[in-house]
């Protein structure tokens, strides 16, 4: 990368399911701006979620403009561009590189049926062994199958199978790929970090296998951004594109879960949690018996990302906030989420650890990681007249907690240092009952973008601007990690004698979900 043309900065794009971001950073990971678009999908009968894929690229288009109205000297600057976006779904091409239909999320859940067919068959653990993830409707694979049973006329039309980065770079370069994490849990073998025959023939698609495009590793290859896409978004022709890594992956990678050291995790904490483990080799992965969470390579040579996610965090958080929003709301007082949670941390902090359990399964989608129960509800367990409010408050982040302990129990020993980023990575209770519940130290990362981070990560090594992601995390990463919160140790004990309860109780309560789930559907009346 030449600074004496002065081209010096990398835009990452991360198209995700609420936003489509666009953000340039310096070769030193500094971020000079940003542009943002809302996404925009429609939801139908069936568990139908879809995007329409034209739309997807003038929004991306319409961001890209927006970020270099933004920074007027971008194009002369500009170095390299990296892209990520959503994972899961299935976004089909045809020949002449057109939409076949519009692309199904990862939201779309019309697939679950066919999914719970496989998971209650002998196919299932042999799925697992070869992809390391648990089967799941928001995954290509399953809607591959749908599609082949419900529109083959759609697969019929199809040359190609994309996600949704995939489509963008298509776009900017006119490659049909994908990068290694996404074929691996689409219907690969993370072992050898590509598409597998053997798997596809296990979900039943074994003649879609021609649909998937080559693999191509963005830490290692770049392609030149092609004159119609230079000349829609404004930045100049031939400028390399990288493809990243899918989203989740480069939000770890920019929020510091690559680290020499051993036993790193990352937990992002936003309306969902996500968990993750750094494994340095392929028999460093830990499966577990009930088949669930996600392997994926890494974009460092022979690491893989182990994830558990759990359906609901912040949510959590959010529902109760509401409950006193609306009981002020009913004596004519007005407050916002924002005023309630001003003084959270210290209204939490002051009140006693560990009197309350509670277990935070509030999705309506009941939960995925590290166990998966649809009909798994949230619940409290230990009240008596003397707790309030803010009792309620911690337990609910004690159960995000040991929901978090439990998604890293089911991926191998605790971490010795985990990195939190994400909306409630700012709270400092929620902070030390994570650190104290995982008995393991906290880095709070501040960077605010790291999935686009991420991208531009992985495009700066490629292009030779580092010689390798070691040298790259150690600028772009280390000066946005907060100094390690020690847990406090009378805490840890105490959420030590605490987490097998509440592993007891979630064991215990899946049977009583099941029979309100019948009651609430009708079908428990006679």
């Amino acid at each position: 990368m030449s600074t004496v043309l002065g081209r010096d900065v990398i835009i990452g794009i991360d198209a995700g399911t609420s936003l489509i971001k666009t953000v340039a950073f310096t070769r030193d990971g500094r971020q000079l701006g940003e542009y943002a678009l809302p996404n925009s999908y429609t939801t139908s009968a069936g568990g139908h979620v879809e995007q329409d894929m034209a739309r997807t690229w003038n929004d991306t288009v319409a961001a890209l403009r927006g970020l270099g109205a933004a920074i007027p000297d971008l194009a002369s600057r500009l170095a390299a561009i990296a892209v990520t976006g959503q994972g899961d779904g299935t976004w089909l091409i045809d020949d002449d590189g057109r939409p076949v239909a519009p692309a199904l999320l990862w939201l779309d859940s019309r697939a679950a049926s066919l999914v719970g067919d496989i998971r209650a068959s002998e196919r299932n653990a042999a799925l697992y062994r070869r992809t390391g993830s648990g089967l799941n409707a928001c995954q290509q694979g399953p809607q591959l199958a749908w599609l082949q049973a419900h529109a083959p006329e759609s697969l019929s039309r199809a040359r190609t199978a994309f996600h949704c980065k995939d489509w963008l770079y298509f776009l900017l370069t006119g490659e049909r790929a994908t990068d290694p994490s996404e074929a691996t849990f689409s219907c690969g073998d993370f072992r050898k970090c590509r598409f597998d025959a053997e798997t596809a023939r296990l979900i039943g698609i074994a003649d879609c296998m021609a649909l998937f495009p080559d693999v191509v590793d963005g830490v290692v290859t770049t392609h030149p951004l092609n004159a119609g896409a230079a000349l829609e978004i404004g930045l100049p022709q031939g400028v390399p594109v990288s493809l990243g890594y899918v989203d989740v992956i480069c939000n770890a990678l920019g929020a510091g879960l690559y680290d020499p050291a051993p036993d790193v995790g990352c937990t992002i904490i936003g309306s969902t949690g996500m968990h993750m483990r750094l494994a340095p080799s392929a028999n460093a992965v830990v499966l577990n018996a009930e088949a669930t969470g996600y392997t994926m390579p890494f974009p460092v040579p022979g690491h893989y990302a182990q994830m558990q996610s759990n359906m609901a965090a912040t949510l959590n958080i959010d529902w109760l906030l509401d409950l006193a929003r609306d009981l002020l709301a009913a004596e004519g007082i007005t407050r916002s989420r924002a005023d309630l949670i001003r003084r959270l941390d210290d209204h939490v902090l002051e009140a006693r650890p560990g009197e309350l359990l509670f277990h935070p399964f509030i999705s309506d989608a009941g939960e995925r990681g590290p166990f998966v129960a649809h009909e798994a509800c949230a619940q409290f367990l230990g009240l008596r007249t003397r707790h309030g409010y803010w009792d309620l408050m911690r337990a609910v982040m004690e159960g995000l907690a040991f929901a978090a302990r439990d998604c890293y129990a089911a991926m191998g020993a605790l971490p010795r240092d985990v990195r939190i980023t994400g909306g409630a990575a700012r709270s400092r209770a929620l902070g030390a009952i994570l650190g104290a519940a995982l008995e393991c130290n906290v880095r709070v990362c501040s960077r605010g973008e790291a999935g686009a981070a991420g991208a531009a990560m992985i495009a700066a090594v490629a292009t030779g601007l580092y010689p390798d992601m070691t040298a790259c995390t150690d600028v772009w990463v280390r000066p946005y990690l907060a100094a390690p919160q020690t847990p406090d140790a009378a805490l840890v004990s105490r959420y030590a004698r605490l987490f097998p309860a509440y592993l007891e109780a979630r064991l215990a309560a899946r049977p009583v979900w099941k029979q309100l789930a019948a009651v609430r559907t009708g079908a428990g009346h006679a």
